[in-house]
This record gives C-alpha cells, sequence and structure tokens, in this order.
C-alpha cells in the first residue's frame, strides 16, 4: 500500500514524487516510457522554476549535464533588438533550457534517492475503484501485470490524461488550438542567449541547450498547420529569412534532429481532484505555449499539489479541503498571465505602452537589465514599473506617462513548452 502513486515521470510527476518522498510518504511512480529518453516537447525553464530547482538541490546537476545557463535575453517586436545582460540573481541564471531526456532523469533520479520506487516502462491499464474513489492502478510492464493500492492517486500524465478521461474529470475556460509550432536543434551555430522575434504573423524563440545545440522553434497561427506540414523544412526557413541575423548563424551550422511539430494545443484547465485522485502539469491544465509557461507551470503546481497531499494525508486538513484548496491556488497564479497569453497566441499587436518603455530603455544597459528581470520575476515587478520610474523614462524620450497594463507581455516568451508530438 502506498501512500501515494504518480502516473508519469517526467518533470510534473518527478518532481511531485521528490517533494511527497521528502516529506516521508511513500510512493510510487511509474512511467510508460523508458528511461533516460527525450520527448518531443518545449524545454525552456524560467521564471519562478530555477529557483525551485536551486531549491530542490537540482540546478546544479542540470547545469553539469551540460545545460548552459542564459543570462542574456534578446527580444525584437519589429521595432528593434534589445538585449539583456548579466541577467542572474544569487547565482541563479535568468533561465535554463536541458533537453526533456536530461531534465526528466535528474528529477527521478532525485525522487528516487529520497525513497521513492520507479518503475518505467509500466502501462496502466485501468484504475482500482471503490465506488467512486479511486483506489489504485491495474497495470504491466514487461509482459508481467502488477496491482497497486493508494492513498491518492495522481494523473501527471499529460493533457491526454487517461486518468482524467477515467474519472470524467470537468474541463473549463477551453479555447481550441491557437497556433501550432516546429522546431529543432543545431550544432554549430552561435547561440549564447535566448531570443525571441515576433513577426506579425510568426515568433520565433532560439536558446542553447544540451551538447553544444541550438533549439529554435516557430510559431504559426493554427491555419497555417496545413500548409507548413507539406514541406516543413522549407516554411521554417521561410520564417527564418525573416531575421537576416539569426538565419546566417542557423545556416552556418547543422540541423542534427528531424522537426518536430503539431497544432495539438489546446488551452484548458480541468478540475485536478476528486475522490481518491488529482492531477498535475498538463493533466491539470494546458495552455497554448506563446508565453512559454508549461514547465514552469508544471514545477509551481507539483509543489502546490505536494504540500496539499501533505496537509491531507497527515492529517492536518482534510484531504479533500486540502486539495480544493489546490485547485484554488493553482488557477489563481495561471490566470496571472492566463488571458494575456491567449492574446499573444491571436498574434495581437504589440501594446503601445510596452513599445514606449522599450524606446526609453533602449541605450541604457542597466535599465535594460532592470526591465528584463522585472518581466521575468527575478526582482519584484514594482522595482522597474512604479509610477515615478516609468515617468523617469518616459521624460527620456519625450513621451507620456505609461500605463502599467504593459507589465507582463511576453518579453519572456521563450520557452515554447507544448506538447509537441513529432512528425
Amino acid at each position: 500500500m502506498f501512500d501515494a502513486i504518480i502516473i508519469g515521470g517526467r518533470c510534473a510527476g518527478a518532481a511531485t514524487a521528490l517533494l511527497l518522498a521528502r516529506k516521508g510518504f511513500k510512493v510510487l511512480v511509474v512511467e510508460r516510457a523508458r528511461f533516460p529518453t527525450d520527448v518531443p516537447q518545449g524545454h525552456f525553464i524560467r521564471r519562478q522554476a530555477p529557483m525551485q530547482l536551486r531549491r530542490w538541490g537540482v540546478l546544479d546537476d542540470i547545469v553539469r549535464a551540460g545545460c548552459p545557463p542564459v543570462t542574456t535575453m534578446t527580444t525584437d517586436f519589429g521595432d528593434f533588438p534589445l538585449t539583456g545582460t548579466n541577467l542572474e540573481r544569487d547565482g541563479v541564471a535568468l533561465g535554463y533550457g536541458p533537453r526533456r531526456r536530461s531534465l526528466d532523469t535528474i528529477l527521478i533520479e532525485a525522487a528516487i534517492a529520497a525513497g521513492a520506487e520507479f518503475r518505467d516502462g509500466f502501462c496502466v491499464d485501468d484504475y482500482l475503484m471503490d465506488g467512486d474513489t479511486v483506489t489504485g492502478i491495474r497495470g504491466r510492464s514487461g509482459g508481467a501485470y502488477a496491482t497497486e493500492h493508494a492513498r491518492i492517486t495522481v494523473g501527471a500524465d499529460g493533457r491526454n490524461s487517461f486518468l482524467a478521461h477515467a474519472v470524467g474529470a470537468s474541463m473549463y475556460k477551453t479555447t481550441p488550438p491557437l497556433t501550432c509550432w516546429y522546431f529543432s536543434y543545431w550544432s554549430g551555430s552561435t547561440l549564447d542567449g535566448l531570443e525571441m522575434y515576433l513577426r506579425e504573423r510568426n515568433v520565433i524563440f532560439a536558446f542553447p541547450t544540451n551538447d553544444g545545440l541550438a533549439a529554435v522553434f516557430i510559431a504559426w497561427e493554427v491555419s497555417e498547420f496545413s500548409r507548413v506540414r507539406q514541406n516543413i523544412g522549407a516554411s521554417f526557413m521561410e520564417v527564418l529569412r525573416l531575421v537576416p541575423n539569426l538565419e546566417q548563424r542557423i545556416r552556418s551550422g547543422r540541423r542534427e534532429e528531424r522537426f518536430y511539430g503539431t497544432a495539438d494545443l489546446p488551452t484548458f484547465f480541468r478540475k485536478p481532484h476528486g475522490p481518491g485522485w488529482a492531477l498535475v502539469g498538463d493533466a491539470g491544465h494546458h495552455k497554448d505555449p506563446f508565453l512559454a509557461l508549461g514547465i514552469s507551470d508544471a514545477l509551481r503546481d507539483a509543489e502546490l499539489l505536494a504540500s496539499a497531499i501533505d496537509d491531507g494525508l497527515s492529517g492536518r486538513q482534510r484531504l479533500v479541503d486540502a486539495l480544493a484548496d489546490y485547485e484554488q491556488k493553482r488557477n489563481c497564479a495561471a490566470m496571472e498571465f492566463h488571458h494575456e497569453n491567449l492574446d499573444r497566441a491571436r498574434f495581437r499587436p504589440v501594446p503601445k505602452d510596452l513599445l514606449a518603455i522599450r524606446a526609453a530603455v533602449r541605450g541604457n544597459q542597466e535599465e535594460t537589465n532592470r526591465f528584463y528581470m522585472a518581466q521575468q520575476g527575478m526582482i519584484p515587478p514594482e522595482e522597474f514599473f512604479n509610477p515615478d520610474n516609468l515617468r523617469r523614462l518616459m521624460a527620456r524620450v519625450g513621451a507620456g506617462t505609461t500605463r502599467m497594463e504593459a507589465v507582463h507581455w511576453p518579453l519572456d516568451a521563450a520557452e515554447s513548452t507544448p506538447s509537441l508530438e513529432g512528425r
């Protein structure tokens, strides 16, 4: 009998297992894939997530595995390239882009070291039920069948979660796919930091990752998917030509892998709990990748869920109440960027206030760095986005007082963490 069974050993499931095991709970993680293995998904980590990984003691392992810290960021919204440098706080960089085979393995190994049991190559066939309460799983690995029971079963099994469908988890705030994405990896290309280029109906994200490779992601409106997939390479390079400096650097290198991509990128929230079960990561909340929030959200929600399960199973709070609090906290955190993310995925115009701030900090490296760090949550936003500072900056370019609505526009939108199924 386990305290918790977690379906899915990728970043959301592994992080939940790690935190529960460190609290002394008996945890089983089952994963369909064999580890280590890659998964065709975006993988840039930013906002609060790098600090979480540092707190959990695994960030140094990610860097040692060959993932370079990203302390430089360039964005260009069709106005001009604006570059922030030395974007680091307390030894933690703005972001990191580890390949998933590296990140997921490091997290699951940390969970195992904390006492969790891990079974990869394990397929869940069914869920054990006592009335409407989930009490465990029935599955198989290499032809051997197993039945396991738990006080709570957690689905960390992606946006098409088998557990979510089995229990009929309701969906809300749903939006059909707005964008489609393709990406691949290049060697021999000079890419020191995170780069983001917006060009009318396309966005390009590029960042360094493991093995000295440059990861390049491109998005189109979802209506373009059929056309793009007919000749992915030509469509990809057609968009890269819109940014000659980046195109030249990518063409100077060599593409090392095939293109991966998808248009199956709906936005939704699911009810993430019920009798004997809970959902975390994309299983509970999936979004268009434009604001690059996937992994960051998954790690945040893993910590929220582990805390709720701890409160419930330890008796400090009724489990049903603790899980209801988890849903409320998850939704509150996710809604901070929900509507903005949808606006950006619709390729709506860049807010004029944001363009004015960019123009105001241009040529001032210190203010540019503070601008990016406030956008990324590396410093309190009010340290930069306060009326006095904005008035002072606007005065430099003869602009009027800027409103505060532009604070969160996607200057930090380079992770691209959709579930990108290879094609």
